[in-house]
């Protein structure tokens, strides 16, 4: 049995999709149609953005749906998996590798999503972060204890690894106590805000009316 899973937020890298863009006449078609799905040329921002350019989640969103997209197309009939699954937004680069949405649709959607999340980023700044090493149990009663910051428990990996979402203040002091209850790494992910945290339940109000 053969399963994919896409990625969400944090596997952007500059440069992202620029090797298959200049390798490929089927990529670059595909590259050049989410440019005018968008209405603007995020393909500029993937091959020579900064880290910063990209961790806007604006951005960030559409380009790793993208990459992921054009890649999973480009493995042609050596994809051909027994099941898809996402980790987030790459729920959406899921469905469309299953055949279930178009890209057409998917990058709607994913632009749709992205920034809705970024008005709320801007709202209130916040961050993610990956606690390795400790119990599920002790994550959750470090962040039920910071009661003046939004900080909550948001992806449960795998055991030994969640991560947490909040606001920025919320999420250093978190660190600072999951370090000291014995956390082996406690370190911020590459991303511009809370996702999956309630400060992005602006976010998912708008989306749902999309």
């Amino acid at each position: 049995m053969k399963a994919y899973v896409f990625p969400g937020q944090g596997a952007q890298f500059p440069g992202m999709g620029k090797d298959l863009y200049e390798s490929s006449e089927q990529a670059r078609s595909l590259f050049e149609q989410a440019n005018d799905i968008l209405g603007f040329r995020i393909t500029d921002v993937m091959f020579e953005g900064s880290e910063e350019d990209l961790r806007q989640t604006k951005i960030t969103q559409p380009a790793i749906f993208i990459h992921s997209c054009i890649t999973a197309q480009l493995a042609g009939d050596a994809f051909r998996p027994d099941m898809v699954a996402g980790h987030s937004l790459g729920e959406f680069s899921a469905l469309v590798a299953a055949g279930a949405l178009s890209f057409e649709d998917g990058l709607r959607l994913v632009q749709q999503r992205a920034l809705a999340m970024q008005k709320a980023c801007e709202a209130v700044e916040g961050t993610m972060a990956a606690i390795l090493g400790l119990e599920d149990e002790v994550v959750e009663q470090v962040c039920g204890g910071i009661t003046d910051e939004v900080v909550v428990p948001a992806n449960y990996n795998c055991p030994g690894q969640l991560v947490i979402s909040g606001s920025v203040p919320g999420i250093d002091l978190a660190i600072e106590k999951l370090t000291a209850a014995g956390a082996l790494r406690a370190m911020k992910l590459a991303v511009g805000g809370a996702f999956h945290s309630p400060l992005m339940q602006p976010a998912q109000d708008e989306l749902r009316a999309a």
